[in-house]
């Protein structure tokens, strides 16, 4: 729903039994009544047979489509084996709204509105203002009743509410989002939902409820509770525009307005950095049905809003796992702290029992101190739910507005002033809400290694509790969106979820944070402006570069060269400021390889001299540029590119390199890897400047040094260079800080350091490098060099000491990719699924004097440095090798 493009494109998965299915040609269908569809008519569009084994991002090309309007559309194909298709099923489209005019003349309404001269905006550094802002806000219910006389046959909502919004219909919760819209630049753009409420109306009298929330849009200057940063773009606010169609043809639209009605919620106070307040005594019983008496609320406010509203395409945030708890510890008479077993983003649901103005405030931590109380510390104190009973049989609540991470719930039952000595509230259940972005799986990973299984979960579960409308660092103290982990933790993610949309929307996030002189600032949407340590934490190009590395990702992984054409004007402008700021092509500002393994505390780069991981990024941005102009067209801008890319890299030799020792810099992982993986270094270099790594690898006792920036690299040149068997090595000691040893120290989610230091995150997304090669390179699923989407498809598993067998699984945008490999006593078992229309190259280990079988015969190929080359097409093999 939503969509906004003139020409959505489409794509489709062949299923074939038959082995090398590839498409010849295909013919599509589109329509804008079901009905005229079934009779295989495409009233709209109709492509004709068209010859082409294009199967993905095929562009429409049929007549002009209409705002808010339903498209059907089915498909036929055939294959090089003379067969052709059914036709597929019958699947639809709706479009968005694509003009301010289709959402006929609907206003921003509110309960109450900011004065523009108290708008504390990123943009005035106001994150550290005192004497700015205001304390707190209403947090507001809107309602308006409408009439229906006639028969229904479709009904969309469009609805944008800020901070949030949870929109109700007739006293039911449309759909189950949480945090709806997304989090935005508010001072240029803000996001609508459209929801389906056919089935939610009725005939007669119908009510629409909006209660609104603050997120990133107003964060209350609140002394008592924890803020991270201060920004008031202005007080809640709603926009919306209700389509009905009739069965008889007509069509009427409702919109908000100023008779729309306005009163307080229960919600005494949110933040999404300091928690939620309900008072259950606030409750206004039927606020959002029919023959609600509202007499005593106030006309809607008519506002203004962001110059931009964009449908939101991205997954929504919703609530996915329920944790209950595993131990209960009891602290004090009144208060107990409840293990949930698991670190997680997300919102605490509890049951009670009590007497009006009972007040239950829940804490929670990631971690508990000496004495078992919560311990939020590092997390961002204090942050709190609180709610205060109506004093019913039984109460359940949860918030709506807020969230955080945590493992522990640290439960304080207070008693009304009223209340008899012995009359404390009562708790009957608690459970953990784990919200995330609704993004679908892409990938399975399991191995014979429980270590390495055990890495992969919590790997994902840092995925999944930074994974909302952006990518966050961590769900607590901070919940920004930290770029440097686009581009790092790019290839973890997207084998892992279909996060193709969302990671769109983080590249428009970056496009509309860039500054007038280029600068993509480290955060995206940045609701700050850090000056700490001068410019440190707003101009790091191992951060702001995911402005050029991420476009380019993204058309190599689904094909979508229509984003790399949006990003380009961004990516070229980002590469202009880098320039301004090199000094003989050297660029030394920010932060370098964060969080390395040095003798201090984590933090700045210490390992690696300040200007290597910045310069070669530099370099890989440049190389990345040509590359896209050329693909564009823009040959005179991949030239230039070219050229100022050969400077760089003889720069960065002549500054960094060291002929006698083979070293960069300080001969750091994270300096020689990353000369390898960017091909700064010179050919002649290149074996020596690897078996340094190596021998740093070794003399470390098979430990990792790198930080945030520089460890993705040292995997990358290691799998590479063939030699995973250092990787193995290097993430199966739990003895020395990593993976294993974050797992050892009791972690469930992964944390922001190697060491598991409670003094900071331990829930961070930034460190799950480990994840690409548990599909790259113990599933051995990659694509070929110049491969998009992965047509052309790469089968090399490394079949590393100590491992019997690992199944892997990767939905790719053509299908499912699989292999499935098992040691057995006389040899190896790989078992392999390549989807329709693409082909592979399987890359098998082989030692001498084995042969390869298929289904019992035997099979050709090339050998190459101890392994089997095999040139396959589409279907699912069975190789024995013995």
């Amino acid at each position: 729903m939503g969509i906004e493009t003139a020409a959505p494109r489409l794509s489709w998965m062949i299923d074939s039994d038959q082995r090398n299915t590839l498409q010849t040609a295909y013919r599509i269908l589109v329509a804008d009544d079901p009905q005229i569809l079934k009779s295989n008519t495409g009233n709209i569009w109709d492509s004709k047979k068209v010859s082409s084994a294009a199967s993905i991002q095929v562009g429409y090309k049929g007549k002009a489509l209409s705002a808010a309007k339903t498209y059907y559309w089915k498909i036929m194909l055939w294959d090089n084996h003379g067969n052709s298709s059914v036709w597929s099923d019958s699947h639809h489209w709706q479009m968005g709204l694509l003009t301010r005019a289709d959402w006929k003349n609907a206003d921003w309404i509110a309960h109450e509105v900011l004065p523009d001269s108290a708008r504390i905006l990123p943009s005035s550094r106001g994150e550290r203002d005192k004497n700015g802002g205001t304390i707190n806000d209403v947090l507001p219910l809107i309602r308006k009743e409408i009439n229906i006389s006639k028969k229904i046959k479709d009904a969309t909502l469009f609805i944008s509410g800020l901070g949030h919004f949870e929109l109700s219909i007739n006293g039911s919760k449309v759909g189950d989002h949480f945090l709806d819209p997304g989090w935005t630049n508010y001072e240029k753009q803000a996001l609508y939902v459209s929801f389906d409420v056919t089935t939610a109306l009725k005939n007669g009298t119908n009510a629409i409820g909006v209660m609104l929330g603050n997120g990133f849009y107003y964060i209350p200057k609140q002394k008592k509770r924890y803020k991270k940063l201060l920004v008031q773009y202005g007080y809640p606010k709603m926009i919306c525009r209700l389509l009905i169609n009739y069965t008889d043809g007509t069509s009427e639209n409702v919109i908000s307005d100023q008779t729309w009605k306005s009163a307080e919620s229960p919600i005494t106070f949110s933040s999404i950095y300091g928690g939620e307040d309900y008072d259950a005594r606030k409750e206004q019983s039927g606020w959002n049905k029919p023959g609600f008496d509202d007499k005593k609320w106030s006309l809607a406010k008519s506002t203004s809003g962001p110059p931009v509203l964009n449908s939101q395409q991205a997954g929504p945030v919703k609530i996915f796992e329920n944790f209950n708890p595993q131990k209960i510890t009891k602290i004090s008479k009144h208060t107990s702290v409840y293990d949930l077993g698991q670190n997680f983003s997300g919102i605490a649901r509890i049951s009670v029992k009590g007497n009006k103005g009972d007040t239950i405030r829940i804490s929670p931590a990631e971690l508990i101190n000496t004495d078992g109380t919560a311990n939020q510390k590092a997390s961002g104190k204090p942050f709190y739910f609180s709610y205060i009973l109506k004093g019913v049989d039984a109460e359940t609540w949860e918030p709506r507005f807020s969230y955080y991470g945590f493992r522990y719930l640290q439960i304080e039952s207070l008693r009304s002033a009223s209340a008899a000595e012995n009359e404390s509230p009562e708790i009957t259940k608690v459970t953990g809400l784990h919200v995330r972005n609704a993004a679908q799986n892409a990938g399975t990973f399991n191995s014979s290694s429980d270590l390495f299984n055990q890495t992969a979960k919590l790997i994902d579960l840092a995925v999944k509790s930074n994974m909302m409308s952006v990518f966050t660092d961590c769900p607590h103290r901070e919940k920004l969106g930290w770029l440097e982990q686009l581009h790092l933790m790019g290839s973890s993610l997207r084998y892992t979820y279909q996060v193709e949309n969302l990671l769109h929307k983080s590249i428009e996030d970056m496009s509309l944070s860039q500054t007038e002189s280029g600068l993509v600032p480290e955060i995206a949407p940045e609701y700050t402006i850090f000056t700490w340590g001068g410019d440190m934490f707003r101009d790091s190009p191992e951060w702001g570069s995911s402005s050029i590395i991420l476009p380019w990702y993204l058309y190599q992984w689904y094909g979508d060269q229509r984003g790399l054409t949006a990003a380009y004007p961004m990516m070229k402008k980002y590469a202009a400021y880098l320039e301004t700021k090199a000094n003989h092509h050297i660029l030394t500002q920010g932060l370098g390889d964060w969080y390395d393994l040095g003798p201090k505390p984590p933090g700045v780069s210490q390992l690696t001299t300040m200007g290597v991981t910045a310069t070669a990024i530099y370099y890989y941005n440049l190389c990345i540029l040509e590359k896209t102009a050329r693909l564009l067209g823009k040959t005179t801008d991949a030239s230039r590119y070219k050229v100022l890319a050969a400077e760089v890299r003889k720069a960065f030799n002549t500054r960094f390199f060291n002929g006698k020792t083979n070293n960069y810099a300080t001969g750091s992982q994270t300096a020689n890897a990353m000369a390898i993986y960017m091909q700064l270094v010179l050919p002649e270099h290149k074996t020596a400047v690897l078996n340094n790594i190596i021998s740093d690898i070794r003399k470390n006792k098979n430990s990792l040094t790198s930080g945030d920036i520089g460890y993705r690299y040292l995997l990358r040149v290691l799998e590479q260079e063939g030699r995973s068997d250092v990787i193995n090595e290097m993430n199966s000691n739990p003895d020395v800080p990593g993976y294993g040893y974050q797992l050892a120290q009791g972690a469930t989610a992964l944390t922001e350091s190697w060491q598991a230091l409670p003094s900071v995150s331990n829930n961070h997304l930034m460190l799950g490098h480990l994840m690409e090669w548990f599909y790259s390179g113990i599933g051995g699923i990659r694509q070929e060099e110049n491969s998009i989407a992965f047509k052309q498809i790469v089968i090399h598993p490394e079949i590393v000491q100590g491992l019997t067998h690992a199944e892997t699984s990767y939905d790719s945008p053509y299908g499912r990719i699989s292999t499935n490999w098992k040691v057995e006593s006389k040899g190896l078992q790989l078992e392999v699924e390549i989807p329709a229309n693409t082909t592979a190259e399987l890359s098998i280990p082989i030692a001498k004097g084995q042969q390869i079988t298929e289904g019992g015969r035997a099979v050709r190929w090339l050998a190459a440095k101890g392994r089997a080359l095999i040139r396959t097409g589409s279907g699912k093999y069975q190789f024995i090798v013995q």
